[in-house]
């Protein structure tokens, strides 16, 4: 399966992480201010939410431009970008934002899911030119991915629903981030396990 033309890996993480990056500064700085648009108020939150949906739409644009190709992971997720952000814009509310993450962790969560349950890792599919791994584990690594994105949806909900705003967007910055790297990181055992030959090379 073809990714697409190759560009720089700094180039490739500025445009992936750069609006969320650009989306946490701009709250910091507006969190507390109320802007007033068409007679209505909208706090400092909902005006960089606002921002963050183009911004978004332009990064993914531009990666696409350079490389020919976004993943499948990349759409939907950009595809939940606008609905969700566009809904707490459009109806003020906040929650709707929020809820963005919880939404992305269940479809990736369900759709290797559904793959499981017919025998399939999906997650092959997509990775497997970047990881290469014997079948087994590759079945272990999505089991183990699938599990792992319902308790981040799980955690998501938790935060926003009992935490405050400047707790969920530190949470959704840092700690999302983080706990997919540590994921990753702590199965070494699966791909120095199932790892294949070339792999290994």
């Amino acid at each position: 399966m073809s990714t697409g033309r190759p560009i720089p890996s700094w180039l490739k993480t500025a445009l992936e992480m750069g609006p969320i990056v650009l989306f946490f500064v701009a709250y910091l700085k507006l969190r507390d201010e109320v802007f007033t648009i068409g007679g209505t108020e909208y706090d400092g939150f909902i005006v960089v939410t606002a921002a963050f949906i183009p911004l978004m739409l332009l990064s993914s644009a531009i990666l696409w431009k350079l490389t020919g190709h976004l993943s499948r992971m990349q759409i939907a997720t950009l595809v939940l970008v606008v609905l969700f952000g566009g809904l707490s814009v459009w109806l003020n509310d906040d929650r709707f934002f929020k809820m963005k993450p919880t939404m992305i962790y269940v479809l990736f969560g369900g759709i290797l899911g559904v793959g499981l349950l017919r025998g399939k890792s999906y997650l092959q599919s997509v990775m497997e030119e970047v990881l290469p791994l014997e079948q087994e584990g590759w079945m272990i690594l999505t089991r183990r991915l699938t599990a792992f994105f319902f308790g981040l949806a799980v955690l998501n909900e938790a935060i926003w629903r009992t935490q405050s705003t400047d707790t969920w967007v530190y949470f959704k910055t840092f700690g999302l981030t983080a706990a997919i790297f540590v994921f990753f990181m702590t199965q070494g055992g699966v791909l120095s396990k199932y790892g294949t030959e070339d792999q290994e090379e």
